[in-house]
């Protein structure tokens, strides 16, 4: 499912993107006049497409409020008037269509996690020699956890207020294996109990070692750290990741936490570990990545997002 909804998403900033702004570029030929001729018939058509849709639900010629037609003529209006607009404006006008699918989407999503669901109550079975019984009943922990996740990601996709960021950011937040120690902590006893804790807590510093050294070469690349910069970054970002445990002990993590625990947030932590030029060099980065995904946003007419925060070494 995790490939659905942004296809669903995908189509409709495309199909707007068509509609609105595939003539945003001007052509090295063409008057202003042929442009917006072109561009007044392809609405047209998708006006013609969103009516065949509508019609063929009696629901919506109860439905009061906006259409996605109404929302489809404002940006069309707003884009003529040299308003500016974004990815997420194009979102919210095809909410609508998208929010009378979510039961759809959300059974697709909870079917395409039970592959995940087999699996690892496959795994979990085979290492831990779990009884019929004691299978049977992680399996419907992961299918009502996989169910779950899917209405909370749904119901996302249909708030309003939503952005893409946040349907991104659920996509990674999102995890079936949330709530499994609790879980097996009920099943498991004794030596078996004690070597699944153990394996998660393996599992678990991999995973914190290995956003920590990506976000720390992430940093690198952009204001060049010294290995005196580089463990103590280290340690901030391997505290502040989503898996990490403060009995957690592996070589780079050290003994310091006041860098967060302090009242500082992880990007005060971090900036105060660098010097003015690497601070500098660092927002340099950031307006460098805003202006290009800002060139390519106007490539298809429309634009970035007040909030737009790119890829920022401090995120997930």
């Amino acid at each position: 499912m995790r490939s659905i909804i942004p296809l669903a998403i995908g189509l409709a900033v495309g199909i707007a993107g068509a509609v609105l702004v595939s003539q945003s570029m001007p052509p090295k030929e063409g008057s202003a006049e042929e442009r917006a001729t072109k561009l007044e018939a392809e609405l047209k058509t998708a006006q013609n497409r969103v009516a065949a849709l509508e019609g063929a639900d009696p629901r919506d010629r109860k439905r009061p409020g906006r259409t996605v037609k109404d929302g489809m003529r404002s940006i069309a209006d707003d884009y003529r008037d040299g308003k500016p607009i974004t990815p997420d404006d194009v979102f919210r006008t095809f909410q609508p269509v998208i929010r009378d699918l979510s039961p759809i989407f959300e059974r697709m999503r909870a079917r395409e996690q039970q592959r995940r669901v087999d699996a690892m109550a496959g795994e979990l079975a085979r290492k831990y020699s779990l009884t019929g019984l004691q299978q049977e009943s992680l399996e419907k922990w992961l299918a009502q956890k996989a169910a779950d996740d899917a209405k909370l990601y749904t119901d996302l996709i249909s708030q309003e207020g939503t952005r893409l960021e946040d349907i991104g950011k659920a996509s990674y937040e999102f995890r079936l294996d949330d709530g499994l120690d609790q879980f097996m902590a009920s099943t498991l006893t004794g030596d078996k109990l004690a070597t699944f804790k153990s394996d998660r807590m393996l599992e678990n510093v991999g995973k914190v070692q290995q956003e920590a050294d990506m976000k720390v070469s992430r940093l690198d690349a952009v204001v060049g750290l010294d290995e005196t910069q580089r463990g103590q970054i280290f340690g901030v970002m391997a505290r502040g990741a989503r898996d990490f445990d403060p009995a957690m002990q592996f070589e780079g993590l050290g003994t310091d936490s006041g860098a967060i625990t302090s009242g500082k947030s992880k990007q005060e932590a971090i900036l105060s570990v660098l010097t003015p030029q690497q601070r500098d060099a660092y927002q340099a980065d950031r307006e460098k990545q805003r202006a290009a995904a800002q060139k390519e946003m106007e490539q298809i007419g429309l634009t970035l997002p007040a909030d737009w925060s790119g890829r920022d070494p401090f995120d997930f």
